[in-house]
């Protein structure tokens, strides 16, 4: 039974999916709700949702509205690419970011998100997720998106494509950062 329905900014098919998955267990539906969402360049996704928040809800009239930033932060590559995962995932791809790693021992990472709510009276609140890890030496599964085959979280041998949605659902920093969105739902 669907208690709420909020709004998800994103053009990314998977990134909805992943939404939707972890807050539909709170009874939340989640509608994706087509456009851009306009960014800036910065050093942290918190900044960049933040922006986007405030951009969106000049352009939308949807609430709740949710919408995040998400990057890849590789210690040995003083956090790089970050919060332009996005930009070197289209650009350099796995194997461009596996070539920057080449002869690295220190392989430790993580994701973030910045998941960013614009609620009923247009304040914006922003939650964050991180799950720790490591980058793995190949591409290795099929399941997921963006640097999935590439990253191995903490505490499993297997990446984020090898395990599958049912697992990145429960441990994703997408998923620990929409947890925490859905209590603000929950509330509201």
């Amino acid at each position: 039974m669907v208690s709420k329905k909020v709004y998800f900014l994103t053009s990314n098919p998977h990134k909805a999916k992943e939404v939707s998955d972890v807050l539909s267990q709170f009874s939340i539906e989640v509608v994706p709700l087509k456009g851009e969402k306009l960014e800036i360049q910065a050093d942290s996704v918190e900044e960049v949702a933040r922006f986007a928040a405030e951009e969106a809800k000049k352009r939308f009239k949807e609430r709740p509205l949710l919408l995040e930033d998400s990057g890849l932060f590789v210690d040995a590559l003083k956090g790089f690419p970050g919060p332009y995962s996005n930009y070197v995932y289209r650009t350099l791809g796995l194997e461009g970011l596996l070539k920057l790693m080449e002869g690295v021992e220190d392989r430790r990472a993580r994701f973030v998100c910045a998941a960013a709510l614009v609620k009923e009276d247009d304040k914006i609140v922003i939650e964050v997720g991180e799950v720790e890890g490591e980058i793995a030496y190949e591409p290795r599964g099929d399941k997921g998106f963006g640097f999935d085959p590439i990253f191995v979280p903490l505490g499993y041998e297997k990446t984020f494509a090898e395990l599958g949605e049912e697992v990145k659902k429960r441990i994703s920093h997408r998923a620990r950062a929409f947890m925490k969105i859905a209590k603000h739902l929950s509330g509201e």
